[in-house]
């Protein structure tokens, strides 16, 4: 367990994201998770605030020729659907999580699937930043213009409170998942009833105009084709389709976030797609009807919503008229604010899985006293800041920077299931063709809204979101050949481990009931701190015996299982966890009995070594009042700011902790 703060004397992390959670209670999972509908809305909302831009931008795409829409607004709804139903797939078959990560990963190369991971992070990065900016943006446009021109703190007003909404959704995100996303329901679900209630009631209060809009598509079907040709017109057609590509992103992030939903997972994770799938295609293609049922037209200054929502207010009382059209909108901006929610919760998501892989920093995968990817929130919230800072908080910049990365892992993920239900065309009783026709008209779809999208927006400046991904791959390449590296070198110390088996081995031979040494208590105790059994803690175990002879009589293992993102997702899991570490920390115990020395283990479970060992210091002073602690550092030829970001330093920052309280901690160098 991890120490709390005294309830007397909270600190200011307690203050701002609540109380250390204990990852041992077994009724933690079930109050962590999220029900499909707490899903919909934390990971919905990505794809529902598309609806704010998406139709749009793909209707003012038509030009001259907006009745056309209607075929774009059927292929959207469908492309809707054929992307989440391949994202079915992807649950059923990956239930662990990991979205299109895992997916490239395990189905193409562990490097494609490293590429897949870093386009999702910037991805989710570039949704926070906009998704921040655009509801803000939305917000300032119901405040006076003078607003906009004042500089407190010698930024402009606008760019202020856009950072202030970025720092406010990182706590709520530190708080935990379920604390995040709770608040946040009165939002969705005024976003979705008035946005339904205006789709429902314009398609029945203009029923008798559809004839009329029949008519018109015809019209404009036929002047296209004499003004352009056929092919003209469907590449018409085929550019609103990708502009409208936004509308797609935050599909995804069921998949990649199945982890934090409630049990049973896939089934879960299936009816929360569901809800995605069905809400997201209604309001696309019911906006889009609507705004040719009410003949919208583009008004300067104002949305295509704002004009469609005034026009179907315009024959109400007037004072309800505009409530109705203010609770819309700024219904409109928030949920363009939370649908920042998908990155908070996808980004670090992705980040562990990647760190677990040995692909970004270990310390990604660790979990706070909170239970969240701490590290893996701060990071996303930074450099979605310093994204806000450099562009200016520029909706006009982000959009061209945004969506590009999303189609990468999109047409991976499909590729991936494409080859999958490939090969297992050859095993009997395998529905392969039904999975390989959904995954390749995905892969088809959005292999050609991927390369429409690169190239409508590269010289706007998209190539700066293809450039920046480049280099983040190349810097997890970096990353992953340095931890590759290290691992050889360790594997060096491991041949210790063979030895020391051998030895044992042969004592056990010649002395089958040798008695365990008993203890001494005039004698001095080491107390050293192990993880697993190898070579590092092997070496340390001999360091101490060569380096103090005769001094020790008695040993103390400690050993710390760490409960990160990888293997907190059950009770069971946790479990053989703490099972693992015991079996691996009596192996040391036996091995210096065979040398001769009392000794005993001492393990624990938690999240922060340096908090687990300061709990366990007071029982084993108590029982062996004489005792020196112990740790192993790794020391690097050429230490640099990458080996320090890739390696902890526990050791270090319990020596610094034991120093203030008078217990003596000896580091022992293990030269790499």
């Amino acid at each position: 367990m991890t120490t709390t703060p005294s309830p007397n004397r909270p600190n200011l992390k307690t203050l701002l994201v609540g109380k250390a959670r204990d990852p041992l209670d077994r009724g933690v999972f079930h109050r962590l998770s999220l029900v499909a509908f707490f899903a919909w809305v934390g990971l919905g909302a990505d794809g529902l605030s598309s609806s704010c831009y998406g139709p749009e931008e793909a209707f003012k795409a038509m030009g001259a020729y907006p009745h056309l829409t209607i075929f774009v607004a059927l292929a959207t709804a469908l492309t809707v659907f054929v992307i989440s139903t391949s994202y079915t797939q992807i649950i059923e078959r990956f239930p662990a999580g990991g979205g299109g990560y895992v997916v490239a990963s395990k189905l193409l190369s562990p490097k494609v699937g490293m590429i897949s991971g870093c386009a999702l992070i910037l991805d989710y990065i570039l949704t926070i930043a906009i998704s921040i900016a655009s509801g803000v943006d939305a917000m300032f446009s119901f405040l006076p213009l003078g607003w906009q021109e004042l500089y407190p703190l010698g930024m402009p007003f606008k760019l202020l409170a856009v950072l202030v909404c970025l720092v406010g959704l990182t706590l709520l995100n530190l708080r935990g998942v379920k604390e995040s996303v709770v608040p946040l329901v009165p939002i969705f679900l005024t976003f979705v009833l008035t946005h339904l209630f205006v789709v429902g009631s314009s398609l029945v209060a203009r029923m008798s105009s559809v004839p009329q809009v029949i008519q018109h598509t015809q019209a404009d079907l036929q002047g296209a084709t004499q003004a352009v040709g056929w092919i003209g017109m469907v590449g018409l057609l085929l550019h609103a389709y990708s502009m409208g590509a936004g509308t797609y992103t935050g599909i995804e992030a069921v998949s990649n976030n199945l982890a934090i939903l409630r049990e049973p997972r896939v089934q879960t994770g299936k009816r929360t797609m569901s809800y995605m799938a069905v809400s997201l295609a209604l309001m696309v293609l019911g906006l889009m009807l609507a705004y040719l049922l009410f003949r919208v037209e583009h008004v300067p200054g104002k949305t295509l919503n704002a004009v469609l929502f005034e026009r179907f207010t315009a024959t109400w009382p007037s004072s309800l008229g505009h409530s109705f059209i203010w609770v819309t909108l700024l219904s409109e901006a928030a949920i363009l604010m939370i649908a920042a929610q998908a990155g908070f919760l996808g980004g670090p998501s992705v980040l562990s899985n990647m760190a677990l892989d040995g692909w970004m920093p270990r310390r990604f995968a660790t979990l706070s006293d909170r239970l969240v990817t701490e590290n893996g929130i701060l990071l996303m919230a930074l450099f979605a800041g310093l994204t806000l800072l450099l562009t200016r908080g520029s909706v006009g910049t982000l959009v061209v920077l945004y969506s590009i990365n999303v189609f990468i892992t999109f047409v991976l993920s499909q590729a991936g299931m494409v080859r999958l239900w490939w090969h297992e065309r050859l095993q009997p009783l395998a529905h392969w063709k039904k999975g390989i026709v959904i995954n390749g008209t995905g892969l088809v779809l959005c292999l050609f809204i991927l390369v429409s999208i690169v190239w409508i927006k590269f010289h706007e400046g998209g190539w700066v979101t293809l450039l920046v991904t480049g280099l983040f791959v190349l810097a997890a390449v970096g990353i992953q050949r340095h931890y590759r590296n290290t691992a050889k070198v360790l594997r060096r110390l491991d041949s210790l481990v063979a030895v020391a088996d051998s030895t044992m081995a042969s004592q056990t031979a010649d002395q089958p009931q040798a008695p365990e040494p008993p203890y001494d208590p005039t004698g001095k105790t080491a107390a050293v701190l192990v993880g697993g059994y190898n070579g590092i803690g092997l070496h340390t175990v001999l360091n101490v015996v060569r380096l103090f002879p005769g001094s020790f009589k008695n040993f103390v293992f400690i050993s710390v299982g760490i409960i990160d993102a990888g293997n907190f997702k059950g009770a069971n899991e946790l479990s053989h966890l703490q099972e693992h570490v015991k079996t691996q920390v009596d192996k040391y115990v036996h091995f210096a009995q065979r040398q001769g020395f009392h000794a005993q283990a001492f393990t624990a479970m938690g999240m922060d070594v340096v908090a687990e060992v300061a709990n366990l210091a007071p029982r084993i002073l108590e029982q062996y009042p004489d005792t020196v602690f112990f740790g192993g550092q790794l020391v690097f030829n050429n230490e640099t700011m990458l080996t320090r970001l890739l390696h902890n330093y526990t050791v270090f920052a319990l020596q610094r902790r034991f120093y203030q309280e008078g217990i003596p901690v000896v580091v022992l160098p293990i030269r790499l």
